[in-house]
């Protein structure tokens, strides 16, 4: 007996050691849970190698799409519409989006890089808080995203969804957009154009008389809507697009002697929505990017988006923006 008890002591003292260790041993940490990559909306690009996190895809957009010297509150404005335009065009990140003013332009690291030089730094760094200011605000109508369409330079009104496209949208309306020509120095263009050029422009012979007899008929916003004489009919917008010409607000001279068509223009870009010199020229009049874009896009309000957690990028929601 007295020798099974020591045995037994001595196996004790043996497996004491092995059960504390396994006792006093600190579990190893556990790493925390990521949110999952598809929960943030990207926006593939086209002619980028991979999608783009949204609000960095922003920030090439502000840079594409604004001079870098433009206050803050007109650079957040254009986030904010860039914001909205991008997430009802792709369907919030189903489909690509061209980088060009087909759709809105998109400047990635390197091409901000080469714009910048030594000021690269600085910059990317002012815009990317100044996207981060805005994020998740977008436009909305009714509690319905809007078609954020925004342009360069009027002619001192904006125009109407009526007049680009035929199609009447409630929060697209003409509004008086004054100070663009002191923040901007080139309101008005003229170009000089051969005569031949022009023919193949409009796919026709033009002479003398038809400039004669030619009549432009302006809307309200004082901007072409159609143009006609003999055998000739276009609307303004089909001019400017044939021509390659700044705007719709423009008038027609011929040079009989050099045989050269004389277009002077007045704006640039569509004239629809948010003009971005005017925006300027309200911003360095102390209007917040809200009072700008509401002013622009009539009868809208700025909320916040929020992403259904059970389907991420599958629904969206509006959220109220004092949250």
């Amino acid at each position: 007996m007295d020798k099974l008890l020591a045995v037994l002591f001595i196996l004790l003292l043996f497996f004491i050691p092995i059960l504390m260790k396994k006792t006093i041993e600190p579990e190893r940490p556990v790493a925390m849970e990521e949110s999952p990559d598809s929960c943030i909306i990207h926006i593939t690009v086209d002619g980028e190698d991979k999608p783009i996190p949204l609000d960095e895809y922003i920030v090439g957009v502000v840079a594409g799409e604004m001079p870098i010297g433009f206050h803050d509150e007109a650079l957040r404005a254009q986030a904010i519409a860039a914001r909205t335009y991008a997430l009802r065009s792709t369907d919030m990140g189903r489909r690509p989006i061209q980088a060009t003013v087909s759709a809105q332009v998109y400047k990635n690291p390197a091409e901000r890089k080469k714009r910048w030089g030594k000021e690269f730094k600085a910059n990317d760094m002012r815009l990317r808080e100044i996207v981060k200011s805005t994020s998740d605000n977008i436009i909305v109508y009714e509690d319905e995203m809007i078609t954020a369409m925004f342009f360069s330079t009027s002619n001192g009104k904006t125009e109407t969804a009526q007049n680009y496209s035929g199609n009447p949208i409630p929060y697209l309306q003409s509004v008086e957009s004054p100070g663009e020509d002191v923040v901007e120095a080139q309101v008005e263009r003229r170009i000089e154009m051969p005569l031949n050029e022009w023919n193949e422009a409009l796919g026709d012979e033009w002479k003398a008389d038809r400039f004669r007899s030619l009549q432009l008929i302006r809307n309200q916003t004082g901007r072409v809507q159609k143009a006609q004489t003999t055998n000739f009919e276009m609307t303004g917008r089909e001019m400017r697009e044939a021509l390659g010409i700044a705007s719709t607000d423009f008038d027609i001279a011929y040079d009989i002697t050099n045989k050269i068509v004389i277009i002077t223009t007045k704006g640039y870009g569509h004239g629809v929505g948010m003009s971005q010199f005017g925006a300027e020229a309200f911003a360095q009049k102390g209007w917040t990017a809200e009072s700008i874009l509401t002013y622009y896009y009539s009868g809208t309000t700025i909320k916040k988006f929020e992403l259904d957690e059970s389907e991420c990028l599958k629904t969206l929601t509006l959220a109220n923006n004092s949250k």
